[in-house]
C-alpha cells in the first residue's frame, strides 16, 4: 500500500514498483476521499478494509517557503497524526514492512555540508520549515522505537528536493523549481521585462528528478531493512541564483531577475552525503539536473496549453 500514491511522487512510484516488483502483486493506494489518515479509527478501518502487507508512507501535507510560514500547525499535526497513526496500527496488524518516507527539512539549519545521517540531531531545523521537518522527524524516532519494543520492521528514508513531470505548480504552494518554470514561461509569453524571485539567491539547493527517488524507494523496499535513517539524493548542490539563471534559459526567457531579499532564503545549503544509500542499497541518481529541468519544463509547457493556465 502506498499512501499518497495518488500524488507527485506517489504516481511514479506506483508505476516504478509496477515495472520492478514481483508480479502478481497488488499495489492499493487508499484515496483521501475515503480515509482520512489523521485520525486513528479512520486509519484502522483502512487497515482492516485494504488489509495490507508492507506500507510505504508517502503522504503528506507540504509545500514552499511561503506555505510552511502561513501554516505550521497544520503541517505539524497532519504529518505528525497520519505517521503516528499509521505506524501504531501496522504494529498492531503485524505489518511486515513499513517505509516512512522523510524529508531533507529535518535536518538542521547549520547542518555541515554535505549532510550526513549522522547529523540529524546536531540542532534545529531551518525555522520556517521547522514544525514540518520536526513532525517527520518524530516519525524516525517512533520506527526505531517500535523496532526494539515490537520488532516493528519499519526504516526511514530522508530524500532531498523532488521535481519532475505532474509537480505542484500551485503559484501558493509550490516549491522552487516548478514555481521558477511556471513564473518565467508566463513572463516569456507576456514578454515582461522582468521576473521577481524571492530571497538573495545565495542559498543552495540539491534536487532529485522524481524517477531517481521512487527507484530509490523501491531499492529500498526491497533489499534495506536497517533501522538507521538514509538518505536518497544526487550528491551535488546549486545556488538557487544559478538555478534561476538556468530555469530562464532553458525556457526561453530573457527579460531581468529582480531578488526581493525582504523574503526568506531558507535554509543556507542543502546538498546530501549519499554514500550510505550507494553502499547499502546500491542506489545512484542518474538523470542530471539539465535533462530533468528540460523534462519538467516540457511537460509543463504541455500542461499550461491544454488547460490554459497561463
Amino acid at each position: 500500500m502506498v499512501t499518497g500514491g495518488a500524488g507527485f511522487l506517489g504516481r511514479h512510484l506506483v508505476t516504478e514498483l509496477r515495472r520492478s516488483g514481483v508480479p502478481g502483486t497488488s499495489i492499493l493506494v487508499p484515496r483521501r476521499c475515503d480515509f482520512d489518515l489523521t485520525v486513528g479509527g479512520e486509519v484502522a478501518r483502512m487497515y482492516a478494509e485494504m488489509r495490507p502487507t508492507t506500507v510505504i508512507h508517502l503522504a503528506a501535507e507540504v509545500g514552499g517557503i511561503g506555505a510552511n510560514r502561513a501554516q505550521p500547525g497544520r503541517f505539524f499535526y497532519a504529518n505528525l497524526a497520519m505517521g503516528l497513526h499509521l505506524i501504531e496500527h501496522a504494529r498492531r496488524v503485524g505489518l511486515s514492512k513499513f517505509v516512512q518516507v522523510g524529508t531533507v527539512c529535518a535536518y538542521p539549519k547549520f547542518t555541515p555540508v554535505p549532510f550526513r545521517e549522522d547529523d540529524l540531531w546536531s540542532g534545529y531545523p531551518e525555522e520556517t520549515n521547522a514544525p514540518y521537518g520536526i513532525a517527520k522527524k518524530a516519525l524516525l524516532v517512533m520506527l526505531q522505537a517500535y523496532r526494539e519494543q515490537y520488532g516493528l520492521n519499519g526504516i526511514y528514508l530522508l530524500p532531498v528536493n523532488l521535481y519532475g513531470p505532474g509537480d505542484n505548480f500551485d503559484p501558493e504552494t509550490s516549491h522552487v523549481i516548478p514555481a521558477l518554470i511556471r513564473k518565467f514561461c508566463e513572463a516569456r509569453d507576456e514578454q515582461r521585462s522582468q521576473v521577481e524571485v524571492w530571497g538573495t539567491g545565495a542559498a543552495s539547493r540539491e534536487f532529485l528528478y522524481v524517477t531517481d527517488a521512487a527507484r530509490g524507494i523501491a531499492l529500498a523496499l526491497q533489499t534495506y531493512d536497517d533501522p538507521d535513517p538514509l538518505n536518497l539524493g544526487a550528491g551535488s548542490e546549486i545556488a538557487i541564483r544559478d538555478l534561476a539563471e538556468r530555469i530562464a534559459r532553458l525556457t526561453g526567457y530573457s527579460g531581468k531577475l529582480v531578488w526581493d531579499a525582504s523574503q526568506p532564503d531558507g535554509q543556507p545549503r542543502r546538498c546530501l552525503d549519499t554514500s550510505r544509500a550507494a553502499a547499502r542499497i546500491g542506489f545512484r541518481a542518474e538523470v542530471t539536473l539539465d535533462d530533468g529541468l528540460r523534462e519538467t519544463i516540457a511537460w509543463w509547457e504541455k500542461q499550461a496549453s491544454r488547460t490554459g493556465s497561463r
